[in-house]
């Protein structure tokens, strides 16, 4: 197997300490000690510890949405892909072991003024919005569309951090039972 660049080695390492850790408990000389680099070579990547975590929030939500995307596939309806959305919360916290949404965890660690990783934050639960409106607009009109896949969009990202707080399946269970009666 090819090794990693030191680019991907940073981004990779960065990733799992962020995404493990936390923002705020992960330092600049921890990622450089545990991705095996040097400091100048770090800073020809990356001018900043937030930059690095754009980095690792872009990665994350291209792998996140493809899974996303590839598990909803075999539904045939939007109605049915929005359910499936749950299912795959499922499948995906169990394989983090209930760890949570990468988003939630590092906006919920974010010192106020960096915006630029809590712009990737909002751009990728505006994604995910905007596939729910999308899937919808196919049976209900735009007003409508909108209206639901809002309330949907807060049933999936609630039962995310209950889930997390939780340690369990059943509160994306229950959000799944009511986004169900909401699409009747």
């Amino acid at each position: 197997m090819k090794r990693l660049g030191v680019k991907e080695r940073i981004i990779k390492t960065a990733s799992d300490l962020f995404y493990h850790n936390g923002y705020n408990q992960t330092g600049i000389n921890q990622i450089i000690a545990d991705a095996g680099v040097a400091k100048a070579s770090m800073y020809q990547h990356f001018r900043s510890k937030e930059d690095i975590a754009v980095a690792y929030l872009v990665g994350r939500h291209a792998l996140w949405m493809g899974k996303l995307f590839d598990f909803v596939s075999t539904e045939h309806t939007s109605k049915g892909k929005i359910i499936r959305c749950f299912d795959y919360l499922v499948n995906w916290l169990y394989e983090v072991d209930f760890r949570g949404c990468g988003w939630q965890n590092i906006i919920t660690d974010l010192p106020n003024d960096h915006d630029k990783i809590r712009n990737q934050a909002v751009n990728h639960k505006n994604e995910v919005r905007n596939y729910i409106h999308t899937l919808l607009k196919s049976d209900e009109t735009v007003e409508q569309a909108e209206q639901l896949g809002d309330q949907i969009l807060i049933l999936l990202e609630g039962a995310i951090i209950l889930s997390q707080i939780q340690k369990n399946k059943w509160p994306i269970l229950a959000a799944k039972d009511a986004a169900i009666r909401l699409l009747k």
